[in-house]
Parts: C-alpha cells; structure tokens; sequence
C-alpha cells in the first residue's frame, strides 16, 4: 500500500485559501444602532410628509415619473406639479383616462408666465403627468399649433377638450384663470373671456360672425355690473357643439 504523502506547500495553499473564500463570504453581522447614534436631517420629515400630502391630492397615474418631476422642481424652485385639491371626476369630462381640469389647472401654473411655450418644454410637463402623448397631438393638430405655442390658445383648445361644448370649455376657463377662491363664481376680465370666446367660436363653422356679435352684445350689460368681470352664469347659453380635439383627422 502506497505511503499517504504529507501535503506540500500547494495543497496547503490550496486549503488556505478556500478557508480565506470561505471566511470572506460570510456576512457581517448585524449593527446596532441606538436612536442617538443615527442623525436624521432636520427638514427630512416636513419634505416628506409634504410629498406624501401631493401625490395623495394629485393622484398621478406614473408615481415615479411623477416624483421624479416633483422632487426636480422642488431642487429648483419651480412649480410643483401639483393640484391645489383631491378632484373628483365631474359629469361633463369626456373622459377619465386623460386630461382633468385639475391637471390643466398645473400646466397653467407651470406654463402660463412665459405666455409663449416651448413645444418640447410643454411634452415635457404632460409626460410628467403621466397623460397620453395622443390626446396633446390632437389638441396641438386642431389648433395647428408647433414650436413657439401661445399659452392662452392651447389653454382654450385644452379646455374644449375637456367639456365638448362652447359653455363648458369657457367654464372651464373661468375656472382655471380666476382668482376668485375655490368654488367661488370664477371671475375673469371680460377682454380675456372675449378672446378666448372669439378663437373658439370661429372655429365652429355653424356659429357666424354676426352671431358672435350678438352675443358680446348681449354679455356686456352684465360685465358692466361686474366692474369689467364676467362669470359662467352669464353665458349659460352657450351651448353649441364644439370641435373634439379627438376628431381632428390624422
């Protein structure tokens, strides 16, 4: 019988090292920390619970594409992509897939200082509400509007959108461009309701020239009581059919 040969130097390097491998793979044991040790920032609670309250409130369809969007903002002190309140879905919008008039209302804060808009800044925020890409080409192709947007006119198309009839997309406007406290009667200057009729009227081609004269006609005796303001109640009879974003032909 063959003599069983001490272990030279390799398998002794052999063992050494697969006991190093071994000792190397084992984990680290638990630390413990006391509640003194661990150093929590001062503003770290206030900005997270401050966070918590917006994504409750705005309920946004992408949570991480919108914190991204929240947090960025918030670094730079911009407008936080957020609603002023928890909204509820309403009779009137035609939809509840896309855009809200709380949703348009952020686009408005966000965007309506610089009166014109990037294109790209304006895909920018929508994607950063998790909204379909679709729905903001139509609005864009039924205005023809690209590159250098004029705030006030995707605002109208916008708010067309959402309501479907001439009455509802001014309500609506009134709505996000008041000043007055929430739930209030939703004043605004009657030269900017005039515009914003104007532009949405001629793109109806059963409302004539003539009609929309009327019709500011008719509206001024109540704005002169309302020191130059008209309000939505004023123009309940506007309730002519509009153009749908969703029915621009591709």
């Amino acid at each position: 019988m063959a003599a069983r040969l001490p272990a030279g130097p390799a398998h002794q390097s052999g063992a050494a090292g697969a006991g190093q491998v071994e000792e190397a793979a084992m984990p680290l044991p638990d630390v413990m920390f006391c509640a003194q040790q661990i150093e929590i920032p001062p503003e770290f609670p206030d900005i997270l619970k401050q966070f918590t309250k917006a994504a409750i409130r705005t309920q946004p369809r992408d949570v991480l594409q919108w914190s991204a969007a929240y947090f960025s903002a918030l670094s730079k002190g911009e407008t936080l992509p957020v609603k002023e309140r928890y909204e509820m879905p309403v009779a009137t919008q035609k939809n509840n897939t896309g855009l809200t008039p709380g949703l348009l209302k952020i686009l408005h804060n966000q965007l309506s200082s610089k009166m014109i808009v990037d294109e790209l800044e304006l895909m920018e925020k929508w994607k950063d509400l998790g909204l379909p890409f679709q729905q903001l080409q139509s609005i864009l192709q039924l205005g023809n509007l690209q590159n250098e947007i004029e705030w006030i006119k995707f605002l109208a198309l916008a708010c067309s959108d959402l309501g479907g009839t001439l009455f509802s997309a001014l309500k609506y406007a009134c709505e996000i461009l008041t000043t007055d406290p929430t739930g209030g009667a939703a004043h605004i200057d009657f030269e900017t309701f005039k515009y914003l009729y104007i532009y949405l009227a001629t793109m109806d081609e059963e409302i004539t020239e003539s009609e929309i004269h009327a019709t500011l006609q008719a509206l001024q005796e109540d704005v002169d009581k309302q020191d130059g303001l008209i309000q939505p109640r004023n123009f309940k009879r506007l309730n002519k059919k509009q153009p749908e974003a969703s029915a621009v032909p591709k």
